[in-house]
């Protein structure tokens, strides 16, 4: 064997190496040039994304990037109230039963090679129509499903004309507006759907302030300004943006710390990582931050709560105290919430002692709705009227969770002992203790619900009795024949302060019967560089960019 020819392989190979990674690099600094003079928006996405198809958004990852790509007919403002996007105008007739919406004409999909000529087509009523049927037909399992649950299925979405759509329902529903502002309702072409099937989640076309430019899985999605969207402000198209880039680091450590350095004009949520690092117990930031960048609050439609099995007929209830009333109330009045909230969570968040209705939502009234505050004389009170006086007989009650809420579940286990209740605590996965949730294989458990819109009866439809587990979000199997009266009644009134009345009544309800243990309201906290205006936050946590400047 001839070795020269290997070593001549060997260098023609290195050469090849070389003048290809001249060429990545070069390219890059190419890239960095076509970018130095451009407003360019960067955030770090920690859990990744795996679909830009609007009809798979059912996480704020994939919520976020769609939001840039689409729209819907309406849309939220920052105060919750639903306003106009690609429709213009609405009426709801028919006793609440049927919603007229009017379409804007100036409204086109993202240029692509697929449409005549390669120009963005004008959005019209039946593309709403193809859109909102393709999320309930079933055929591309869609999670988001449940958002026409309401709808009548013999005739539920009809174009009445190119600008004019109307929807059917089968008995009023108010929250329906609200719903039609999430992102699975955007609205997405026919034939650009149909010619990429499932591979559509990688090649989005809509009619966003943002149009797909670029995606590595896992590494990069680039953004690109869409000149042509339909949105002003004060005269001006809107995005002031040229475009927005994603990047996917999944250490969020490493993602703060690029954050810090001007990487990333955006750190979205605040980790246990460096959570101490960053703030105060106060939830000020520390010294060494202030002023190198920006923090913003707002209250986050997320109630973290203990469930608690109130369906006595199943066997993890079995010789469980938490069947008696009297021991449910005294584990609420049994631990200090703003003690915890301080010394566990910086402050990031607020105790819940006002019901089930997180602050920041528009019926949240915590002078009506009273909750639990920390009152151990009233707690070991309660006991003894049941039997348990300082907790003696009682027997130990076991609480799951997974390891990432180990801490409160812990400070709870802790003030509980003290006044006589003695928990055990059961560490779960994160995946096995949602499936034994959803199962009613626990009767005590660590659980949160983010509102999937912005009403009241989001929350209140968790304690529904036809909602039961499986078949729907009752994961305590509460049943209240009054509080199933009012919920029902309360899905018949258009007037929002007459609803909210009632939603106060089932709240107030089922503070009383606690089937639950509510910990915390959350709260939003993103922090954005110095040079990021008319970044804004609302309860919903939705990231819009198209206002966004950024100053070089």
């Amino acid at each position: 064997m001839y070795f020269g020819d290997i070593n001549h392989n060997h260098f023609l190979l290195n050469k090849l190496l070389y003048i290809l990674l001249l060429s990545f690099l070069l390219s890059c600094q190419n890239a960095n040039k076509q970018y130095a003079d451009k407003a360019v928006f960067n955030y770090n996405e920690a859990t990744g994304i795996s679909s830009l198809d609007p009809a798979y958004s059912r996480d704020y990852s994939k919520i976020w990037a769609v939001s840039q790509l689409y729209n819907g007919l309406v849309q939220m403002d920052d105060n919750l109230k639903i306003v106009p996007c690609i429709a213009k105008s609405w009426e709801i007739v028919d006793s609440g039963r049927k919603y007229i919406f009017h379409l804007r004409k100036d409204v086109h999909f993202h240029d692509d090679a697929l449409f005549k000529d390669g120009k963005g087509r004008a959005v019209i009523a039946s593309d709403f129509v193809y859109s909102f049927n393709r999320i309930i037909d079933g055929k591309i399992a869609s999670p988001g499903s449940w958002i026409f649950n309401n709808v009548d299925k013999s005739n539920p979405f009809v174009a009445n004309d190119d600008s004019t759509l109307a929807i059917n329902l089968k008995s009023c529903y108010p929250p329906f507006l609200s719903i039609l502002s999430t992102q699975y309702c955007d609205v997405v072409p026919k034939e650009i759907v149909e010619h990429y099937g499932k591979d559509f989640r990688s090649h989005p076309v809509g009619t966003g302030p943002f149009l797909f430019h670029y995606w590595k899985e896992g590494e990069k999605l680039v953004l690109w300004k869409n000149s042509n969207y339909f949105e002003q402000e004060n005269g001006v198209r809107l995005p002031y943006l040229d475009a927005v880039t994603v990047s996917f680091i999944t250490n969020k450590q490493a993602a703060f710390t690029d954050f810090t350095q001007g990487k990333f004009d955006l750190n979205s949520s605040i980790d246990a990582s460096y959570k101490d690092e960053l703030l105060t117990k106060e939830g000020n930031l520390q010294k060494q931050f202030i002023g190198k960048f920006k923090i913003m609050t707002k209250p986050f439609l997320n109630t973290e709560y203990l469930g608690i099995m109130m369906d006595t007929t199943l066997p993890v209830l079995k010789g469980n105290p938490l069947k008696v009333k009297a021991i449910r109330q005294a584990i609420n009045y049994g631990f200090d919430r703003e003690l915890m909230m301080t010394y566990i969570r910086n402050n990031i968040g607020k105790p819940a002692t006002s019901g089930m209705i997180p602050k920041g939502m528009p019926s949240f009234d915590s002078s009506h709705v009273q909750g639990y505050h920390y009152d151990p004389i009233k707690a070991k009170k309660l006991l003894k009227e049941a039997g348990f006086p300082d907790g003696k007989g009682l027997p130990v009650i076991t609480l799951s969770t997974p390891g990432t809420y180990a801490d409160l579940c812990e400070y709870i286990q802790g003030q509980l002992e003290a006044i006589g209740i003695k928990i055990k605590i059961d560490i779960n996965p994160a995946g096995q203790h949602l499936e034994m949730v959803a199962q009613q294989k626990l009767a005590f458990f660590r659980a949160s619900w983010i509102a999937d819109y912005p009403d009241g009866e989001n929350y209140l439809a968790l304690f529904y009795s036809k909602n039961f587990t499986p078949f729907g979000p009752n994961y305590t199997h509460f049943k209240n024949t009054r509080y199933d009266s009012l919920y029902v009644k309360s899905l018949t009134i258009t007037d929002d302060s007459t609803r909210f009345e009632l939603y106060k009544l089932m709240d107030s309800l089922i503070m009383d019967e606690a089937p639950v243990v509510v910990m915390y309201y959350d709260q939003i906290t993103r922090l954005i560089q110095n040079n990021i205006e008319g970044l804004t936050v609302n309860p919903m946590n939705h990231l819009v960019l198209k206002r966004v400047k950024k100053k070089n």
